[in-house]
């Protein structure tokens, strides 16, 4: 049987400066080269998470819960670079 990818995965800003303009960047970076959009996701907020700005007024601080969520199966390979973005505090 074949298992669908998880279109989504839930992460946490572990960063000190948070999700500020530099660690946005990068993620905006990954998730131009996908396929379908990404967004990431605060409480009932979502932004585009190719734009910089969009991530930038989801305001996430050190220990923010957030989404990344892709929406063609295909882009799990971008998902994945997102969260370990992420999970490594942004090589920071």
């Amino acid at each position: 049987m074949n298992k669908e990818p998880d279109l989504h995965k839930a992460v946490f800003i572990k960063n000190v400066l948070g999700l500020h303009a530099r660690s946005a960047a990068r993620i905006a970076e990954i998730a131009m080269k996908s396929t379908g959009k990404v967004w990431v996701m605060k409480n009932e907020e979502k932004a585009d998470a190719s734009s910089i700005m969009d991530i930038l007024t989801l305001v996430c601080e050190k220990d923010t819960k957030i989404k990344i969520i892709i929406e063609d199966p295909g882009d799990s390979d971008i998902l994945n670079a997102i969260v370990d973005l992420v999970d490594n505090g942004f090589g920071e």
